[in-house]
């Protein structure tokens, strides 16, 4: 049974997120040529917005320097390298993973199509590069890409590498099938299939209120407030998979049947996403600790609550009664979201999904920790939020786009017509807002702190930007939330400087750091002559190391010294 069966709605809602994408990007990023087809535009936008959610990177410029797609590179820099079968390579230094990506858009929607298998095969020849560290044959950022790889896997560490097949067509490979399966095991390699019902779920719409109504014994349950007098309630219960997977399915009548007695129904249940609208996790396809879930599920359901962390649930509103001659609790949660556990409820119902007996030969039997916060003050959901899940591994990035602060960034800088991305996705407020610019919070975090002072720590040190940094960064004393419009319309504007620079510069994200920097020290130079001066700065330093790059040199703090010598800053 697979998940979610997609519509043509949801094939000319994605065309339409995709080409809102695409033009969102391409008024900061600077085309050699800009498509004037429609469907280009819709296919440049599906690789940006599936390798924003796929990458967890919502710097779009960084996810264009992945994309080795020939025709997305002939517009962009009017290089017209073969692509191989590979359309963007990711390398992701922290998990130790090697992603490729092979895209297929479709331009018009046919039901029941199903993605080929032989894009996997296709793809295999730069595997074979990777794996016999050898590039010779590939040209530009492909080969540039395929070169890093080769470097990583002759590392001492151990490297996983992964092909995604991704299109916008209705149905995916059988990942299960024995020429699929033959070719995951001869180059050990992990291959994953996502098309349109799996991208449904990455197009965030913030849903309507999602409520639901659950019936607890009352030896599973135990209540909780701030204080004795106070009349608003929380609940921790010990919740069966089965009724977790009632209270967030799709189907507001199986929802509210807190008494359902044809457990099996269920089984055709799915998964409603607005629950998770607010969870801080993306989208994830396929991880080890989904399928220790699932293992846990079939080998030992009875013992799954042990096993498992539990979920946070936070509501608008919770009322509870006692029912049963008081041996039963009613409980009704109204406008609820999963705030932490999202792996878990996926997984849950990822389990339901794949055979019918699944909800009364295991789910049924296991039971899951929830803890249902009443959460009306939205101060109180991001604490609960930021709180619960930091015991996980998840971003500081990701821990603070649920705090006051940025999320009062998004809604000012959504005024100025800027789009200020806090989660994977977004595309504004308003989806009938013409807006300017995108910028990521990650993004605005490098340049505040490079404007502070900062800019040798700006790249490589911009993991500790949103953790031990952040509250030194962001404080009142050294940011006012009114200038943020402004900074983040000069960050654009100095790099549009620089992509007009006929001259052969390397354009390096980290110069347009150094340039907010020097403007804000008061060097009284326009823009351009911040620009050479920094140029004549980087030819003239001199260090140790022989054929330093200008990205190495600037997070030199040596280089910022002789930068501040030179215009009279130290």
């Amino acid at each position: 049974m697979s998940e979610e069966v997609a519509s043509l709605n949801d094939f000319k809602l994605l065309n339409i997120k995709c080409k809102r994408y695409f033009e969102l990007y391409s008024k900061g990023a600077s085309f050699c040529q800009k498509p004037e087809n429609e469907k280009l535009k819709e296919r440049f936008g599906f690789y940006l917005f599936m390798l924003e959610n796929l990458c967890d990177e919502k710097d779009l410029d960084r996810i264009s320097d992945i994309i080795t797609d020939t025709e997305y590179n002939s517009y962009l820099s009017n290089k017209r390298h073969k692509d191989q079968g590979i359309d963007a390579i990711y390398i992701n230094d922290e998990s130790k993973d090697i992603s490729l990506f092979n895209f297929k858009f479709r331009e018009s929607f046919k039901p029941n199509k199903k993605q080929s298998n032989n894009e996997a095969f296709i793809s295999t020849k730069i595997v074979n590069c990777i794996l016999n560290s050898d590039s010779s044959g590939l040209e530009g950022k492909l080969k540039k890409l395929v070169d890093d790889a080769i470097e990583r896997l002759n590392s001492n560490d151990v490297w996983k590498i992964s092909l995604y097949m991704l299109s916008n067509e209705s149905e995916p490979i059988d990942i299960d099938e024995t020429s699929i399966q033959q070719l995951k095991d001869f180059y050990d390699m992990e291959v994953s299939s996502i098309c349109l019902p799996q991208i449904k779920a990455m197009m965030s719409i913030r849903p309507k209120p999602i409520s639901s109504e659950l019936i607890i014994d009352n030896d599973a349950l135990m209540s909780y407030s701030e204080n004795t007098i106070s009349t608003s309630k929380s609940y921790i219960v010990r919740l069966n998979a089965a009724d977790i997977i009632r209270i967030t399915c799709k189907t507001p009548e199986v929802r509210n049947n807190y008494n359902c007695e044809k457990i099996e129904t269920l089984a055709k249940e799915h998964i409603d996403y607005g629950v998770l609208f607010d969870n801080v996790r993306g989208f994830v396809q396929k991880s080890k600790y989904n399928e220790a879930i699932a293992k846990s599920l079939r080998e030992e359901p009875s013992k799954f609550f042990m096993y498992n962390n539990g979920m946070t649930i936070v509501a608008k509103d919770i009322k509870a009664e006692p029912v049963n001659g008081n041996k039963k609790v009613r409980i009704s949660i109204n406008d609820f979201q999963v705030l932490n556990g999202g792996q878990t409820l996926r997984t849950l119902h990822n389990f339901n999904a794949k055979d019918e007996s699944n909800i009364t030969e295991y789910l049924s039997k296991s039971e899951v920790l929830v803890r249902i916060f009443n959460a009306s003050n939205s101060d109180a959901v991001n604490k609960i939020a930021e709180y619960t899940n930091s015991q996980n591994s998840i971003s500081n990035v990701d821990l603070k786009s649920l705090s006051t602060l940025q999320i009062q960034l998004e809604q000012l800088l959504d005024e100025h017509g800027i789009i200020y991305s806090r989660k994977n996705g977004d595309t504004g407020m308003d989806d009938q807002k013409e807006y300017r610019y995108k910028i990521s919070m990650e993004l605005f975090g490098q340049i505040l702190f490079a404007i502070q002072g900062n800019p040798e720590k700006s790249s490589n040190q911009k993991q500790h930007i949103f953790g031990k940094y952040y509250d030194e960064i962001f404080s009142a004393e050294k940011f006012n939330i009114s200038d943020a419009p402004m900074i983040i319309e000069n960050y654009f504007n100095i790099k549009k400087s620089y992509d007009s620079i006929s001259e052969n510069l390397q354009k390096i994200e980290q110069k347009v750091f150094y340039i907010l920097y020097m403007q804000k020290a008061g060097t009284n130079l326009t823009c351009q002559e911040c620009i050479e001066e920094l140029e004549k700065a980087l030819k003239e330093f001199k260090s140790s190391e022989l054929k330093l790059t200008d990205a190495r040199k600037m997070i030199q703090v040596r280089f910022k010294d002789f930068l501040n010598d030179r215009l009279g800053l130290a």
